[in-house]
């Protein structure tokens, strides 16, 4: 069998597929299914935003009333943002490979999503109005770190760019500390042991989450390192 010499040109053509990669064809096409998921989430609680606006715009309306209207608002444009700056965001320069950094970051990102299924419980109204206080909080939070972050969003671990600044020279996390704020404030509203395991197993696949991104992002800045020892991973002073 002759064996015919292939020509530079011909052995430097990369794949296609590689063609795409870092591009923002490519990063839109994966973050798709983010979209779709917070935009089905805008969609389905529009009206119930609606309802609770009109109860808490009545004469003499229950404090509590208005306090988990407006941590719903909040709820809602934490989503708004999000898909905006997914649409907007700068192509990843580099992710964590392999099968399990992203199911990690997935459910990392959703699990505590399955509280909502759970019966909800009457609470006396001090307990309810702080678990409203700390959705509105949490959220509240998380959009302030979202803004900051920008078009460096990532659900997956991946490097976009280096953020410093604001909530981020506090903590390392900023928006997962406010996530998970509004998701104990959550777990109050459907309180039984299985919200809190399913909790405490988002918790867990969050931290298993931040050390890949932390990976991520030392392999793709070198002046991570430094950042990481004079900043906290979630609470300033302490861990």
């Amino acid at each position: 069998m002759t064996a015919f010499p292939v020509s530079p040109t011909q052995a430097a053509k990369p794949d296609p597929i590689q063609l795409r990669r870092g591009t923002k064809a490519y990063d839109f096409l994966f973050g798709m299914p983010l979209i779709l998921w917070y935009g089905a989430s805008l969609y389905f609680q529009m009206p119930t935003l609606l309802h609770s606006l009109a109860a808490a715009a009545r004469p003499h309306a229950n404090p509590v009333t208005v306090i988990d209207t407006l941590g719903r608002g909040a709820a809602l444009l934490f989503a708004a943002v999000l898909i905006g700056l997914v649409v907007a965001r700068r192509p990843a320069s580099s992710g964590a490979q392999g099968f399990w950094p992203k199911a990690v970051a997935f459910f990392g990102a959703f699990l505590g999503v399955a509280i909502l299924y759970l019966p909800r419980q009457k609470l006396a109204w001090e307990l309810q109005l702080f678990s409203t206080v700390l959705i509105l909080g949490g959220m509240a939070f998380s959009v302030y770190a979202l803004i900051w972050l920008g078009r460096s969003i990532s659900v997956l671990s991946e490097a976009r760019k280096l953020v410093t600044g604001g909530p981020y020279s506090f903590v390392r996390h900023p928006l997962y500390l406010g996530e998970e704020a509004a998701l104990v404030g959550l777990t109050l509203q459907y309180f039984s042991p299985l919200a809190i395991g399913i909790l405490l197993m988002q918790f867990g696949f969050q931290l298993y989450r931040m050390q890949f991104e932390e990976k991520v992002m030392t392999a793709a800045f070198p002046e991570y390192g430094d950042y990481s020892r004079r900043v906290k991973r979630l609470m300033p002073g302490i861990y």
